[in-house]
C-alpha cells in the first residue's frame, strides 16, 4: 500500500491515477496511523512553501512525515513535497521547513529569453547507480513547473540535475528519502518507470 498525503495540496489525484495505473494499491490521507502502516508514503504538492507548511502543520502532519523517515519507510516528495523536506525557501521568508534534509529552496534567476516559472520539458544529467532512475537513460526528458529551485547543501544526495538558467537540483536520494522537482505523474512513460522504481523499493 502506498501512502499519499493529503493536506489540501493540489495533484494527489494525478499521482494516485499514475499508480493505479501501474497496478499499485495506493490511499489518499491524512490520518496518521494509515500513513504509518503504509509500505511507501508519497509527499505530493503544488502551490506555496508557507501555506503548504501550514497546512502540514494545521492537519498535524510533520512529526507524521518525520516519524515516516525515522523508521526507515521509503518517502517521496514531488515538486513542492522536495521543497518542503529542506530547511527554508526565499518564497516564504521566516517559514522553517520540515529540514530533513539540508539546503535551501532559492528563486530561479532570471536570465534573457527564459521564463519564469521553469514550465515544460526538460532533460535530466543523472547520477549512475540511483535507485530512483534504475533503467532510465540518462538525458531522459521530464516535466517541470517551478519558480523556485532546490539548493541542496550536500551534494552527495542529488540524484539528478537539470539547467534553466542555473544548474537546478532536479531530485535527491538519502538513505530511505527521494524526491524530485519535476511532475513524474506527467511525465509520460519515464515518469512512470521513475514511479515504478519507487514502488518496487525493499
Amino acid at each position: 500500500m502506498i501512502a499519499i498525503i493529503d493536506y489540501d495540496a493540489g495533484n494527489l489525484k494525478s499521482v494516485q491515477k499514475a499508480l493505479e495505473f501501474l497496478g499499485e494499491e495506493t490511499v489518499i490521507t491524512r490520518e496518521r496511523d494509515r500513513i504509518l502502516d503504509a509500505e511507501k508514503v508519497i509527499l505530493p504538492g503544488v502551490g506555496a512553501f508557507g501555506d503548504a507548511m501550514n497546512k502540514l502543520h494545521h492537519f498535524q502532519l510533520v512529526d507524521v512525515i518525520k516519524e515516516v523517515v525515522a523508521k526507515r519507510t521509503p518517502l517521496l516528495g514531488i515538486c513542492l513535497g522536495l521543497q518542503l523536506l529542506y530547511e527554508r525557501s526565499d518564497e516564504s521568508d521566516g517559514v522553517e521547513g520540515l529540514s530533513i534534509l539540508k539546503g535551501e529552496i532559492i528563486k530561479i534567476p532570471d536570465s534573457n529569453g527564459l521564463k519564469i516559472p521553469h514550465m515544460g520539458w526538460n532533460s535530466l544529467d543523472i547520477k549512475p547507480g540511483t535507485k530512483l532512475y534504475r533503467g532510465i537513460e540518462n538525458n531522459s526528458y521530464v516535466y517541470f513547473v517551478h519558480s523556485y529551485y532546490l539548493n541542496a547543501k550536500n551534494e552527495t544526495e542529488v540524484a539528478a540535475t537539470t539547467h534553466y538558467s542555473t544548474t537546478i537540483h532536479a531530485s535527491v536520494e538519502k538513505e530511505n528519502v527521494f524526491a524530485c522537482q519535476f511532475h513524474p505523474e506527467k511525465s509520460g512513460d519515464v515518469g512512470l518507470k521513475i514511479l515504478k522504481n519507487f514502488a518496487e523499493l525493499k
